[in-house]
């Protein structure tokens, strides 16, 4: 049995009046996603457990069968994981982005974009490295990654703040969100010694001379101490392969015993390669048992508040991704393949929601599928009354049981 898990980061969204009252995912054309559920089992599942912040990290950590309330530490330790870097007991692994704060030097202070105009990972490298040699140590270690999305190791850290992530807050006032509680002056310093070090950089310079956004300073949160986590190639007896463009789903997967999968051109953005993902994953196949595919697309225009933007990533996703790999798959033999967005990213909301996301699951053994007729949306998956609460459990049942939803 071959399993395959799709995943459109942030698919999900409420009913706009940008789209008529309709949701992105109501007026996308995905012919393959709407085959997956309409021969399938179409349902909802809960990955944000109550109490928890509504992220990728969270929501993910579910969706992979793993309780948030036992394995989550915080966002940057996983993302330490996908770079290799080695967390002892006491270190702190934060999440490290490059933003532009609009009006900086007044009270007026906003977050005018927490991608710093979707900075170029060669740029952003060399803005990270010299941040690392001018306030840098031996405690505090500054790690390049992917875009604006980087990395800061605190060393035998004394404690933690509270934090919020950059992406809940665009165009809103800094002042409320700065890290606040313990360590909380310490960390708000570092911001302030970085956002000196980032004045007049040569990276910044080129960029407001070609009228793009400067990344004037740094955003820590999410941060976290080394998980513990059961590897699912253990849990499971199987090998499996992690597909993505982000260190944070690259993190996750080698928590998981997952085998990073790298595929040239995956950006994280609307750019990213698809054709390139879906191959990689039906390589893979030949040899694994297991695909996680991960695209970051629908997530990112959802942030940006672009309905035509996630329409489009989300049409990408079915012809592109869903597409080749559901025409395929048949001739590796008997499969499963699980698509879903891990949480909602409403166009009109710019952020991360809580509620339960649409997920569909297509058997190669036909007494495994409801075969209800229904299309991939929203509104169709809560017609459908099969609700996967808490959603950890949805990765035991798609691997091991698919009888609980038909009994459903």
């Amino acid at each position: 049995m071959k399993y395959v898990v799709l995943l459109g980061d942030g698919m999900a969204d409420y009913p706009s009046a940008q789209l008529g009252g309709k949701t992105p995912l109501e007026c996308a054309l995905t012919p393959f996603l709407d085959e997956i559920a309409a021969q399938g089992t179409l349902g909802l599942v809960n990955t944000i457990p109550e109490g928890f912040t509504p992220g990728s990290d969270v929501a993910n950590l579910s969706v992979l069968g793993y309780n948030p309330a036992e394995t989550y530490t915080g966002r940057g330790p996983l993302e330490a994981a996908s770079m290799g870097i080695r967390l002892e007991v006491d270190d702190v692994a934060y999440r490290c982005n490059l933003v532009s704060i609009g009006e900086q030097d007044s009270d007026q202070a906003f977050m005018d974009d927490f991608t710093a105009g979707h900075i170029s990972s060669l740029e952003a490298r060399e803005i990270i490295l010299e941040i690392n040699q001018k306030i840098g140590s031996s405690q505090l270690q500054f790690y390049p990654g992917v875009g604006y999305r980087h990395l800061l190791v605190w060393r035998n850290a004394a404690g933690s703040p509270q934090t919020t992530p950059p992406h809940d807050i665009p165009g809103k006032a800094i002042a409320p969100y700065l890290p606040a509680g313990d360590c909380a002056v310490e960390v708000n310093e570092l911001m302030q010694k970085a956002a000196l070090v980032l004045k007049n950089h040569p990276v910044n310079a080129k960029r407001l001379a070609d009228g793009k956004k400067q990344a004037n300073s740094i955003w820590l949160w999410g941060q976290g101490r080394k998980p513990q986590i059961v590897p699912l190639t253990q849990k499971y007896d199987f090998k499996g392969g992690m597909i993505s463009a982000v260190d944070l789903l690259k993190g996750l997967g080698v928590n998981a015993g997952l085998q990073t999968l790298t595929v040239e051109g995956a950006t994280g953005y609307i750019d990213t390669n698809y054709e390139g993902k879906a191959k990689m994953a039906l390589d893979a196949l030949r040899f694994m048992d297991f695909v996680f595919l991960h695209l970051e697309a629908p997530d990112e225009m959802g942030h940006e508040g672009n309905a035509a933007g996630k329409i489009q990533a989300i049409e990408f996703f079915d012809e592109k991704i869903v597409g080749p790999i559901l025409t395929n798959i048949g001739s590796l033999g008997e499969y499963r393949i699980l698509v879903l967005s891990d949480h909602p990213t409403p166009i009109d909301l710019k952020t991360h929601v809580g509620d339960p996301s649409p997920f569909a699951v297509l058997s190669s053994r036909s007494e495994e599928n409801k075969a209800a007729g229904y299309a991939f949306t929203e509104a169709y998956a809560r017609k459908s009354g099969l609700v996967v609460s808490p959603g950890h459990l949805l990765m035991d049942n798609f691997i091991k049981n698919l009888g609980a939803f038909l009994a459903q």
